[in-house]
């Protein structure tokens, strides 16, 4: 009887195939892939899901994506620690120092509060079923921060728990410019008292990808 050797790397090569074809064929989220590598792939980013009842609202981190602060953009966040074409057996990638302030983001009730910070209240404490959930797209006049006054003729209705405030932010695409925009639109002190005193509102985003949670839930 004829022994046929297969060599380790080439059996796990073989069995991550057959892994990545029975996923494929199994699940219609996944691309379908008839061999290993043999075919042009493109990876496919999405921001809808089960046909609009999921909006991804974040932004992909990029080098030239504005940092608070800064006029040279985020900068180099990531690299490639471990490489295959390099002889390693798998990629890995290593995340660099940058502030958790940048992108799509959710501050923390020590951001802006230090009685929590010295506490210990970071994002781990924020609840999973507010960030998630039916919003309210609601457009704000083009030319005015969110004050009170314009939270006040938005008439957001009672009830609503989450709302997205579509500025003048996204007219002028300030999240694809690489230095960062003192100018850009936000929600005002007196703005933020109105909400909390008159709505059901908990999470906001006024389009600059900075959630904002009302603090009277901490």
């Amino acid at each position: 009887m004829m022994m046929i050797k297969i060599k380790p790397l080439v059996l796990l090569l073989l069995l991550s195939c057959t892994w990545v074809l029975t996923v494929a064929t199994s699940d219609s989220a996944y691309p379908t892939i008839s061999d290993c590598g043999m075919e042009e792939l493109v990876p496919v980013r999405r921001e809808v899901y089960g046909n609009g009842r999921i909006f991804d609202i974040s932004h992909r981190f990029r080098e030239d994506m504005p940092s608070w602060d800064s006029g040279d953009g985020l900068g180099q966040f990531l690299r490639l620690r471990h490489s295959i074409k390099n002889g390693s057996l798998t990629n890995v990638s290593e995340l660099r120092y940058f502030s958790v302030h940048s992108g799509t983001h959710v501050d923390a009730p020590g951001h802006v509060f230090d009685h929590y910070f010295d506490a210990g209240f970071d994002v781990d404490t924020l609840d999973l079923e507010l960030l998630n959930g039916p919003a309210l797209l609601v457009d704000v006049p083009r030319d005015k921060n969110i004050t009170a006054e314009v939270m006040k003729s938005l008439n957001i209705p009672k009830g609503i728990r989450r709302v997205i405030f579509r500025t003048l932010n996204t007219d002028r695409r300030l999240m694809w410019e690489k230095e960062f925009d003192t100018s850009f639109a936000g929600l005002m002190k007196d703005g933020a008292e109105w909400l909390v005193e008159n709505t059901d509102i908990k999470l906001i985003d006024p389009t600059s990808k900075d959630l904002v949670l009302n603090g009277n839930d901490q």
